[in-house]
């Protein structure tokens, strides 16, 4: 039996947990630092069937990660950004396979050198967005004679709208802010550029859904350096009205850090609307949420026909997790399996374009998902 470890407790640690655990093939143990969040964990695991070992650990020490894997055969990662690329290299230095899905703000690729000399297959960014977002990128483009053009539309969405935002975060809502203020590198003519976030919109119509808005996100990550495309950019998508409201805030001054004085005291404007918003963007218990997203590559066929392969995902709430959780989850503990049984083998750091360059592994990922209840829906036309 595999003995398989999840690092992080919370929405997306959790249901990568549960889901091994309901693997007979697997043993599984959860870690977190707070007792509370590894109870619920494995209140909902055992809902849905699966038993859960639970741990309690400080992940942000590094000598205590290290202790804490050293009896496992897989890690998982859903940790939080300002330790995911220090515990990346603990455990790399650890010798342990690796599939994660923590952002972090620093280079995960400098640490290929120090996988491949440990021997170690450590997929990053392994989500949905990046991660299946990536993988079905760069398996469009493997279909491809001269891949041209790749867009990526994703969003994470509450099903039902309401007042006064129409919308509230599947994930850290500090890093959606953070995704409001930091400029987006996006690729035109086979150089990247960067534009303003929350710029340059667009209206788009959605199947089930309707009218969308998208804009410019930092999203591309790996994919601007990895694919040898001459047109590739990343947007998010949100109900309209929503990047006009951010554009205010932003222009008002309230996403800034630095320190002003009120009232014979300093704040930081970005701490009192996170004071003050936060609380609205938190889902509520059994809160229904919605996960949207569109992958377009565009280029020419063995014949010389300019074709587009599409792929779109509309996935909803479901059997207690958020539809967020689940479509982040379910790819990275699809490849954890992979890994542990041999099925995919490649040292290094790897991001998961370099994975969807393999139909058959696109195929079983896809497969899986399937069995989830995740759908991706595949078009391929002529254009």
């Amino acid at each position: 039996m595999t003995k398989a470890v999840v690092l992080g407790a919370g929405m997306v640690g959790t249901v990568m947990a549960t889901d091994l655990a309901l693997d007979p093939d697997f043993d599984v143990t959860l870690v977190d630092v707070h007792p509370e969040a590894l109870e619920r964990a494995a209140q909902h695991a055992a809902k849905m069937g699966g038993h859960l070992k639970t741990a309690t650990a400080d992940l942000g020490n590094v000598d205590v990660l290290k202790q804490t894997i050293a009896d496992f055969d897989i890690v998982l990662g859903a940790l939080a950004s300002r330790i995911g690329f220090q515990s990346l290299r603990a455990i790399i230095e650890s010798g342990k396979n690796f599939a994660d899905i923590s952002f972090m703000p620093e280079d995960a690729w400098d640490l290929d050198a120090l996988a491949k000399q440990h021997g170690v297959t450590a997929v990053v960014d392994c989500g949905v967005a990046p991660g299946m977002s990536n993988m079905l990128a760069g398996y469009g483009a493997s279909m491809l004679k001269e891949c041209q053009n790749i867009e990526i539309y994703v969003g994470g969405l509450p099903r039902k709208r309401s007042w006064p935002f129409e919308y509230k975060a599947g994930f850290s809502p500090a890093d959606v802010l953070e995704e409001y203020t930091r400029p987006s590198r996006i690729v035109e003519h086979g150089e990247i550029v960067v534009r303003e976030a929350l710029s340059e919109p667009e209206l788009m119509e959605f199947d089930g859904l309707g009218t969308l808005e998208s804009f410019n996100t930092d999203g591309l990550r790996s994919l601007a350096y990895t694919m040898d495309v001459p047109f590739m950019k990343e947007k998010t998508l949100r109900y309209p009205g929503h990047i006009e409201l951010m554009r205010v805030f932003r222009e008002t001054g309230l996403f800034s850090q630095d320190r002003i004085e009120v009232d014979g005291g300093s704040v930081r404007p970005l701490d009192v609307i996170s004071t003050l918003m936060f609380p609205k963007w938190t889902y509520e218990d059994a809160e229904e949420d919605l996960t949207i997203m569109r992958i377009i590559v565009d280029g020419l066929n063995d014949t010389g026909a300019k074709v587009r392969h599409q792929w779109d995902l509309l996935d909803y709430y479901n059997q207690g997790a958020t539809s967020m959780s689940r479509t982040t989850a379910f790819p990275c503990a699809i490849i954890a399996r992979m890994i542990a049984k041999g099925d995919l083998n490649m040292p290094g750091v790897i991001n998961a374009e370099l994975i969807g360059s393999q139909a058959g592994l696109v195929d079983h990922v896809l497969a899986e998902h399937k069995k989830r209840d995740i759908a991706y829906q595949y078009q391929l036309m002529t254009l």
